[in-house]
């Protein structure tokens, strides 16, 4: 009898167990861990958006238009980016890139240095665009009385300025207009010899010459000149402003954006409106 009895407590204890096993709770589910966002790929065309600074070369003729207007509105869409700038005679700062200054951006006020660097291999590959025109004119200070109205009337000033053909790209054009009229010889025994543009407009805006030669973007942001003339048609090549990304530079991508930005609509209104016209 006490076996039996035995037999069944085991039994009862067996089905007891069996059912708190089918009771317990099921082990939490591991959370699976999310999927991790592939990162965006970086546009190689696009500018970097590391901050960076670089150096503008720029021809004197440009100096109000980019400091007043331009470098300020590119700095506006490219907080990352500082433009800083230095202006003079295309001829000079041609000479500063080749002496390896750390120029980043260069704007000639002609095609004969951009093509001098390019040629050393000094200007980045197919960066070069022939942005700008400009027009070459006779200019006098307002109220002269010398009875000047065209090109071959300079010779009726006693004095007469003009830029350094050697260097300076509004002088190379002055001469080159001059020996085409046959008066080169006669001007130049008059000229004072400026060494850039600006030189040869502040000299005739205060009356230290009778008659000189600049841009006409020059002509139109001093009150006190008058433009006389503008180059005769054939006499002068045509004025082209090319611009381009110098090779050595160490900010390549934001150079090319600030050059691109300079080809865009609302940087070419901006030249126009200081009287450049674009290059078509």
């Amino acid at each position: 009898m006490k076996k039996i009895i035995a037999l069944i407590t085991i039994l009862c204890m067996v089905f007891a167990l069996a059912g708190c096993s089918n009771n317990a709770p099921a082990p939490a589910p591991t959370p699976e861990k999310p999927a991790e966002t592939p990162a965006p790929e970086q546009n190689p065309e696009e500018p970097s958006a590391e901050p960076a600074t670089i150096l503008l070369a720029a021809a004197a003729s440009l100096k109000n238009c980019m400091d007043n207007e331009l470098i300020p509105m590119f700095k506006e869409k490219n907080q990352n980016i500082t433009v800083n700038a230095t202006y003079d005679s295309s001829g000079k700062l041609q000479t500063q890139i080749e002496e390896g200054a750390e120029v980043d951006v260069f704007m000639s006020a002609a095609m004969k240095q951009m093509n001098a660097l390019d040629e050393k291999g000094l200007m980045a590959e197919n960066s070069i665009v022939k942005l700008l025109e400009n027009k070459i004119v006779l200019i006098a200070p307002k109220g002269s009385d010398k009875g000047m109205s065209t090109f071959e009337d300079i010779l009726k000033a006693d004095t007469i300025a003009v830029g350094d053909p050697a260097s300076v790209p509004a002088g190379q054009y002055a001469k080159e207009a001059f020996e085409n009229l046959k008066i080169w010889d006669q001007v130049s025994a008059k000229a004072s010899l400026g060494t850039n543009v600006t030189e040869v407009l502040n000299w005739v805006a205060e009356g230290s010459a009778d008659a000189g030669v600049v841009y006409a973007t020059d002509a139109a942001s001093k009150e006190n000149v008058v433009i006389l003339a503008e180059a005769p048609e054939g006499s002068v090549a045509k004025v082209i402003y090319p611009v381009g990304v110098v090779k050595a530079s160490a900010n390549q991508e934001a150079a090319k954006a600030f050059v691109k930005f300079l080809q865009s609509e609302e940087a070419l209104k901006v030249f126009e409106k200081y009287g450049f016209t674009a290059n078509k």
